[in-house]
């Protein structure tokens, strides 16, 4: 039977993940769209419940009116079959409605329903351009991502089910109460008006402070990751203090918007305690009153009186119920704001697959600033720059920092779009073919290397998840790795390539991460390879083994290496002198050495190998 309910609600739909709308209700409806039935059926089960709830209390008068004016012996007789009815509903017919309320809220949307959101927004969010994840702290975008989820489905849940139950009981408790006497309907009329104003008064308010606090707690999380995950740079600078007072103006941030929120729950508290004070006492008081006049029976006194009761002990669970509904409304608003963002860099609406050939690679008149205005003196990145390069041809970019190497590479993988101009790739316009067979055709080693959080195995496997085990090691010895692999052993006592390289790679050394990343793309094998100081955190001996290995690997495919030490590229078909986004020389080494340019004039000036700062 639980199997069943909880198989009713897919947690992780195959539809297509489509930015969430930015308007809340939109918001909210757009992430339990497949999960309405479901709560419709819930909301029909809190009011059926509520209903019958209200009955019985009705039939409770009655009893207690036929106990006063029967005589035992023909009580049964003349109540019997009523009595045996209302035993039925409460007995069987109440628990199978719980029954039926509990299994829906419990096995099918409590557990599913927030898990879909998650896998929707982050199926999303994977495909998110890379600015956004460069604006903002990893752990700040897992947070919102976790609380968002748990806050749709609460909101969603609440409204179906709380409100339902709330409305339909009140509203029946009022026609119940007129139903014995006009009068006394008269107090739970007036509290519903000053419980509906204290709702009205507080409910926003909790709204805004939680909306301060979801985010509050998010740039506390934001800063408490970034400190762990940097923890080395802490250490090296002694800054744990500084980490400290960082981390606690956060915690300061946060605890108060709680003083406030907590501030709030006391008023509540002092006010309904207050409420239902005056309504057990007014309803006791007016029943007794009434009955005195011979207005209404000693029935309607035993309906009203424990009426009042319970709607005095409900109200605090309501309250609480709604302060928890906009709380969570003020969190998703604040999800909203990370999670409802257009994507930067699209796919077009006809684009296919890349047909991937020589990997002949061509820049017409590319145009490129960071935001697309060009900042306060500054021009663009990328200025009406034209380069071809040929298939299986292998070149090297030149150029201080800020030239615009690494932006040139970075709008080829079409990690942003374009000004101006296009960029082909054999023939075909890469803003027309998907980002998914753009990078599926281009291998790249950066000089910041980052590992997943997973085995060595996995971590080469990346480049080509169906590869062997003798091809993953085949590219782990191309790459010099295997040496030191085979040696490896982490905390858990795995060995080898089944070893856990710790978050972004840490248990490494840099030379090692490094040599992990180039075996990674060496089993990756696309046409066109990319190098980005690919060897800059490797010793002279071991990055001697790999350049003759890269050499091999580089047979056949279409290269572009970037490398602050010119001795890395001087070897290159052709090197390509990029100066403020604009390409200023080009040529072989041993041609641009003869010509006495600004290459020349770099390559003279290398101090260790490396470009000197300006």
């Amino acid at each position: 039977m639980f199997n069943w309910f909880e198989q009713r609600l897919d947690p992780y739909p195959a539809d297509a993940p489509a930015m969430p709308p930015r308007g809340l209700w939109r918001f909210i409806l757009h992430y339990a769209r497949g999960a309405e039935i479901y709560m419709l059926g819930l909301a029909g089960c809190a009011a059926t419940i509520a209903v019958v709830e209200v009955v019985l209390f009705g039939y409770l008068g009655e009893l207690v009116n036929r106990l006063a004016e029967t005589d035992p012996a023909g009580f049964w007789q003349l109540e019997g079959r009523r009595l045996l009815l209302m035993g039925a509903v409460l007995v069987i017919g109440l628990p199978l409605l719980q029954v039926i309320f509990s299994l829906l809220m419990h096995q099918t949307l409590m557990g599913n329903l927030p898990q879909r959101i998650r896998w929707q927004a982050h199926r999303y969010l994977l495909r998110q351009s890379m600015s956004y994840f460069q604006d903002e702290f990893a752990g700040r975008i897992a947070t919102k991502l976790m609380q968002t989820a748990l806050a749709v489905r609460e909101v969603a849940m609440k409204f179906v089910d709380v409100l339902t139950y709330v409305g339909v009981y009140f509203i029946g408790a009022l026609v119940l109460a007129a139903s014995l006497d006009g009068w006394l309907a008269l107090p739970f009329l007036l509290w519903g008006i000053g419980y509906g104003l204290l709702l009205w008064w507080l409910i926003p308010r909790i709204g805004r402070i939680s909306e301060a606090q979801a985010d509050a707690r998010a740039v506390m999380t934001g800063r408490v990751v970034d400190s762990y995950t940097n923890i080395s740079t802490v250490k090296l600078f002694s800054h744990s203090s500084r980490e400290e007072a960082y981390v606690r103006e956060s915690m300061d941030g946060f605890l108060r918007t709680v003083h406030i929120q907590m501030r709030l729950a006391s008023i509540q508290n002092i006010t309904l305690s207050t409420l239902n004070s005056v309504l057990a006492f007014a309803v006791t008081g007016l029943g007794l009153w009434l009955w005195m006049q011979g207005q209404i029976t000693v029935g309607a006194v035993a309906i009203a009186v424990p009426l009042a009761l319970r709607l005095g002990n409900m109200s605090h669970w309501i309250m609480w119920e709604f302060a928890g509904l906009f709380e969570n409304i003020g969190t998703v608003r604040d999800g909203i704001g990370s999670l409802s963002l257009p994507r930067m860099v699209i796919d077009a609406g006809d684009a296919r697959g890349l047909r991937a050939g020589g990997g002949g690679v061509e820049f017409d008149r590319v145009t490129f600033r960071y935001g697309g205005v060009a900042r306060p003196g500054r021009g663009a990145v990328l200025d009406d720059l034209s380069l071809k390069i040929a298939p299986g041809e292998r070149i090297g970019l030149v150029g201080r920092s800020g030239a615009g190497k690494s932006t040139l590479v970075n709008l080829m993988l079409r990690f942003h779009d374009l000004e101006t101009g296009r960029i082909l790739i054999d023939g075909q316009d890469i803003a027309g073919v998907t980002q998914e067979s753009l990078r599926a055709a281009i291998g790249v080693v950066t000089q910041d290397t980052s590992l997943l959080h997973r085995s060595i195995r996995d971590n080469i496997a990346y480049g080509r998840p169906d590869a062997s085990e003798a091809e993953i090691m085949r590219a782990a010895e191309m790459a010099e790795a295997a040496e030191f692999i085979t040696g490896l052993t982490d905390s858990q006592g795995r060995q080898g390539l089944d070893v856990h390289v710790g978050e972004r790679g840490v248990k490494l050394s840099g030379g090692q991460r490094q040599r992990i990343a180039i075996a990674r793309v060496l089993l990756k094998d696309a046409p066109i390879l990319v190098l980005d100081e690919a060897t800059s955190a490797l010793d002279s001996e071991v990055e001697a083994a790999i350049q003759s290995q890269l050499a091999r690997l580089m047979q056949g495919k279409t290269v572009i290496a970037i490398a602050h030490r010119l001795s890395t590229i001087a070897q290159m078909d052709r090197l390509v002198v990029m100066e403020a986004g604009r390409i200023v020389e080009q040529g072989t080494h041993h041609e641009l050495l003869a010509r006495g340019g600004i290459y020349a004039g770099l390559w003279a000036r290398q101090s260790g190998g490396f470009l000197e700062a300006e």
